[in-house]
């Protein structure tokens, strides 16, 4: 660890240390504000609830389908 040997670089030690907290409380907020905002960033489904419960097992999707046909090219 270093060691501090004059009071300006005490000053400047703390001075970054106070930044570093603003920059982390700023980036907290922004990532609470984001979690809170409705249909930001979530995925909706594509199937209804009911025909999801019902299907088990392998199922073979659209998305499957186009890497099934992008792999065998």
């Amino acid at each position: 660890m270093k060691r501090i040997n004059d009071k300006s670089d005490q000053i400047k030690l703390d001075s970054e240390r106070r930044g570093f907290i603003k920059l982390s409380a700023v980036a907290g907020a922004g990532i609470a504000a984001s979690a809170m905002l409705p249909g930001v960033a979530h995925a909706s489904p594509e199937e209804s609830k009911t025909e999801a419960s019902t299907q088990k097992g392998y199922q073979l999707t659209p998305h499957v389908l186009q890497y099934y046909k992008s792999a065998a090219s």
